[in-house]
């Protein structure tokens, strides 16, 4: 039996992304069988023996995924230097070992996509698939329709180059405004830094949407399984799909955290 490749093992199994399995790798930390792995291309057989920092790994269980309504004043990470609470302590004790699709900062709330499985996190995050993230955004300062015109161009800030963003005009507030903004990537802190070029404020923002999850009456708090037919079809998508390893968290973070996934902090 051929086997699966251990990086790609490590990632299904929820350990890291790939590419940080890889670093984990590299750097001896992982063994198959009680013997240090030296190259990340050898495979792993049903009746292998894998482990991280001397914690064994299980097989990786079917992709699932869960919708998290996060509240303000939680950091996405399982540990924080800090000493702030984080998203990963305060789920049911019931749920498996978990990371985070992308992240929201700790003044952020709404919609945390919640997985299993490292390699369908990698894919939700990834720029080329252009899950469409949705926004409710409240905004103190004056904005009128040149800003949505503004925010559906491209644009560099600070050097870093940000896609159009589609943003609507919901209500006004006395000198605060709430807005609909949708983002086709969830750059470190989009919103909060595109708002801020142009002289606003961002007072509270709720992410509603990742892709064809809705964060809709879930209770702030509280966590619910995604439709089983929408997670097929997109590990179906997975398996078909071209994409390669990219980088992530260091990997030092990334065998001993439960959200392993790259920031996205818009």
């Amino acid at each position: 039996m051929e086997g699966e490749r251990l990086a790609k093992f490590l990632a299904r199994a929820g350990v890291a992304s790939r590419r940080d399995s890889e670093r984990l790798i590299a750097a001896g930390r992982v063994t198959l069988n009680d013997a240090v792995v030296a190259h990340p291309a050898i495979s792993v057989r049903d009746d292998d023996r894998v482990a991280v920092d001397g914690k064994p790994v299980a097989s990786a269980a079917p992709a699932r995924l869960w919708l998290y309504h996060k509240p303000a004043g939680l950091v996405t990470t399982a540990r924080d230097p800090q000493g702030r609470p984080t998203v990963f302590a305060n789920l049911p004790r019931h749920l498996p070992r978990l990371i985070s699709v992308g992240r929201l900062d700790i003044n952020s709330e709404g919609l945390l996509l919640l997985t299993n499985d490292g390699e369908l996190a990698r894919f939700l995050e990834h720029p080329a698939q252009e899950f469409v993230r949705t926004y409710r955004v409240r905004v103190h300062g004056k904005i009128d329709q040149s800003l949505i015109a503004n925010l559906a161009r491209p644009r560099t800030i600070d050097g870093v180059r940000y896609r159009p963003a589609e943003a609507a005009i919901d209500h006004r507030q006395g000198a605060n405004c709430w807005m609909t903004i949708a983002l086709r990537e969830g750059k470190n802190r989009e919103i909060k830094r595109l708002l801020a070029h142009y002289g606003l404020r961002v007072t509270r923002l709720i992410r509603t949407g990742y892709g064809p999850f809705r964060l809709d009456a879930l209770p702030r708090g509280a966590v619910a399984p995604a439709p089983e037919a929408i997670v097929g079809d997109l590990t179906q998508r997975l398996a078909k799909s071209p994409m390669r390893p990219s980088a992530g968290c260091p990997p030092s973070a990334a065998a001993n955290r439960r959200s392993s996934s790259r920031s996205e902090l818009p």
